[in-house]
């Protein structure tokens, strides 16, 4: 899966998302930033990324995906924390 296909998924069911992605082959980090994620705990903004991904986790072809997800907001604080 390319980080195209990548993006280009999240950004489906996401649109207002800021996405990076690093890693290569079947391990791949992501870090989404969305307000889409209000009101959400961890565990369920980890679900709904990795039922985008479901089929390839499944299958083997995505091995390993480690998930950052933040809103906005979360994002500028943890900006402002490393500065």
């Amino acid at each position: 899966m390319t980080e195209n296909e990548v993006v280009m998924r999240i950004r489906a069911a996401l649109p207002d998302a800021q996405i990076s992605v690093s890693g290569e082959d079947c391990h791949l980090t992501l870090t989404i930033v969305s307000d889409a994620f209000l009101g959400k705990g961890l565990l369920m903004r980890h679900r709904s990324i990795q039922g985008l991904f479901k089929d390839e986790l499944e299958s083997g072809s995505l091995h390993a995906l480690s998930l950052i997800t933040r809103t906005f907001e979360e994002a500028e604080k943890a900006a402002g924390a490393t500065n």
